[in-house]
């Protein structure tokens, strides 16, 4: 959570409310359980490490004072080394959509080059896994697990496609409107 509300920041300093409900659109359904209280913590958290700035700005009458956070170099820098994480598998794959939806809206990096970076390392992962499948004897324990390995690299490659075909047509409405 934490880089991507960084990412997110990346693109124009914001007020708590405008994360939040910038990473409940990138999230869809699955943004509608997202708690505010997490990204005022986040907020705070990233405040501390020194990753980004709280300022105080002019806001609506009843909120006279509203707090803005900025990226400061080194919040800069993270997300920058976010960015080019190949890490892989995911426990959670709305990060990895949230890094291409962040990375697209601050305009930090082409969503579809970021799924094909992704892609390599989770073909070379598949190549290494592979294998080591053939190499275990048949019926082993090591060999199930290999082999839950490899279904779910190859699941995960599909996700892959389907992201790279949405970004890219993504990309097409916004060159061709």
């Amino acid at each position: 959570m934490q880089d991507a509300v960084l990412a997110m920041l990346a693109k124009e300093p914001s007020h708590g409310y405008g994360l939040h409900a910038r990473l409940r659109r990138s999230l869809g359904p699955m943004g509608e359980a997202m708690n505010r209280g997490q990204i005022y913590v986040t907020l705070a958290r990233l405040e501390r490490a020194g990753l980004a700035v709280c300022e105080r700005a002019d806001g609506l009458p009843e909120r006279p004072e509203r707090k803005v956070y900025a990226l400061t170099p080194a919040g800069q820098q993270r997300v920058a080394a976010w960015l080019a994480d190949v890490d892989w598998p995911k426990s959670n794959l709305a990060e990895f959509h949230l890094k291409l939806a962040a990375a697209a809206a601050a305009r930090l990096a082409d969503p579809v080059e970021l799924v094909a970076a992704q892609r390599r390392e989770l073909l070379r992962r598949l190549r290494e896994a592979q294998r080591a499948a053939l190499a275990e004897p048949e019926g082993s324990s090591a060999g199930l697990l290999l082999e839950g390995v490899v279904l779910r690299l190859q699941a995960d490659l599909r996700w892959l496609d389907a992201c790279e075909r949405a970004w890219s047509e993504a990309d097409d409405g916004i060159e061709g409107g």
